[in-house]
């Protein structure tokens, strides 16, 4: 079938979320790249793979090329999904025989209640959905298609067996000629990561069973599949020939470090190639390891502490120590290596103590740049069946964002409210940015730098209108 692939427009600044994980609007304006769409449409011959975020597209452009497809993906989640079905019923209203179906978190987990909110939706591919989506767009009857829920000729939803879960990782072809078919490499920017950058996964799933990561939860798994060196090198050698303007690469996999020997091993064929990369990773990276990414090219980590409160972290299952994660944080500032740290307010067991515990500890491990996000109870994890049993979530926050796509606070506590964890992210920043020693490396940084100068200057002007709309949000909530 003539299949487009579409992560629809939303709402003004909603940028699709780390790698499509958690969707919302930034403290600045980022873009990641659309992975989890761009990998079927690499499996789908002549499909095309539009992003509308990014790209600044509108509905009425997209609906204007309706009748150039018979088949329609859409990639959704719990705050776009109403957003997406719009779309959808848009689409089919120019076109009445297009099919559309949806891939995602949202509907892995529920594909039944996904489809009974949505009648114009045919049918979801749930989980790990690439062939899923393969073998529909190549007409495969769908009764014969696993990991497919989909409504009959009688407009019944029928739910197929489960795919089962890839291994070899290798028969996936690269996303990142897809990249290079239909988007535009620099309409993609995170504050982090230098411009222009390319980001691509080497294996799926995570060891760990965090209770409020989504992917693992749902799509990825907890075994770490991964593809081999080999295949992960030819894809950034055909980045490296394609996109030359490329600064940075960046390994979107959930924990690049879960297999430090293959880690280490990638590394040393980065190294040889003379690129600079950066990756995900947890904060119990061994220093020899850390010694060798560094040496073969390594620049940032993306780390998410999320407490600096111990009991939280045995709380959310993170696997980890406050002082192995200030041991791994100091060996990094003295090898050089970048830190972006993730911090979430409002899990299980926060109190006002434990959040000003966790802002004095993000303040003593001083990362370079830090994220400061509210605990997101997503449908299919186990903080979600958490907050429903204990009476956390209440209906009226269940879609994490407001109306225009910021995230609220949706988890309150007999101790804790929504209003105080919500307030409490704002309080963090200012803590952690604005003190003498941050303040001065960040002008040290802008002088190195006129192209710094200029987009930390844009930064901070997004990240101030995004704390005024945050003020609003709270004065609604009051």
């Amino acid at each position: 079938m003539r299949t487009l692939f579409l992560q629809a427009p939303t709402f003004d600044g909603f940028d699709g979320g780390a790698g499509s994980r958690y969707q919302a609007k930034r403290e600045i304006k980022s873009f990641w790249y659309p992975t989890w769409l761009a990998q079927p449409a690499a499996l789908v011959p002549n499909s095309k793979l539009i992003d509308a975020p990014p790209h600044d597209i509108k509905l009425p452009e997209i609906v204007a090329q309706a009748n150039d497809f018979d088949l329609v993906v859409l990639h959704t989640s719990v705050p776009s999904f109403k957003s997406d079905v719009k779309t959808i019923e848009a689409l089919k209203a120019a076109n009445p025989k297009l099919i559309a179906g949806l891939i995602g978190a949202k509907v892995a987990v529920d594909a039944a209640g996904s489809m009974a909110q949505a009648p114009a939706v045919d049918f979801c591919a749930r989980n790990e959905f690439d062939f899923t989506v393969k073998e529909v767009a190549e007409g495969v009857p769908m009764a014969e298609i696993k990991g497919l829920s989909y409504r009959n000729a009688d407009g019944v939803v029928v739910h197929n067996e489960d795919r089962e879960i890839m291994t070899d990782m290798d028969q996936l072809p690269f996303v990142t000629s897809v990249y290079k078919r239909d988007l535009e490499m620099e309409k993609y920017f995170i504050g982090y990561l230098k411009h222009p950058y390319i980001s691509f996964y080497s294996g799926r799933g995570c060891k760990s069973r965090c209770t409020f990561c989504l992917w693992p939860q749902t799509v990825g798994g907890h075994t770490y599949r991964t593809r081999s060196v080999a295949h992960v090198i030819e894809e950034i050698k055909y980045c490296l020939k394609e996109f030359p303007q490329t600064k940075e690469f960046f390994f979107d996999d959930d924990t690049f470090t879960d297999n430090l020997p293959r880690a280490e091993e990638i590394a040393r064929e980065l190294g040889k190639l003379g690129v600079t990369w950066s990756c995900n990773a947890k904060a119990n990276v061994p220093r020899k390891t850390l010694e060798v990414l560094k040496a073969n090219g390594l620049r940032l980590l993306l780390v998410g502490y999320e407490s600096g409160n111990q009991q939280i972290l045995n709380n959310i299952k993170k696997g980890m120590r406050v002082e192995v994660a200030e041991r791994f944080t100091k060996d990094c500032h003295e090898l050089g290596i970048a830190i972006h740290g993730t911090f979430i307010l409002g899990l299980p067991g926060e109190t006002k103590e434990t959040i000003q515990e966790t802002i004095a500890f993000a303040k003593r491990i001083n990362p370079h740049t830090i994220q400061v996000s509210l605990a997101a109870p997503y449908p299919g994890t186990f903080l979600y069946k958490q907050a429903v049993e204990n009476g956390w979530l209440d209906k009226d926050n269940a879609e994490l964002v407001d109306e225009n796509g910021v995230q609220i606070a949706p988890l309150h506590y007999p101790h804790l409210s929504h209003t105080e964890i919500f307030n409490s992210v704002e309080e963090f920043y200012k803590k952690f940015y604005f003190r003498a020693p941050k303040i001065a490396s960040i002008v040290s940084e802008m002088v190195r730098s006129p192209d710094m100068m200029k987009r930390r200057l844009r930064e901070g002007v997004e990240f101030w209108h995004f704390l005024r709309e945050r003020q609003g949000v709270a004065k609604k909530a009051a």
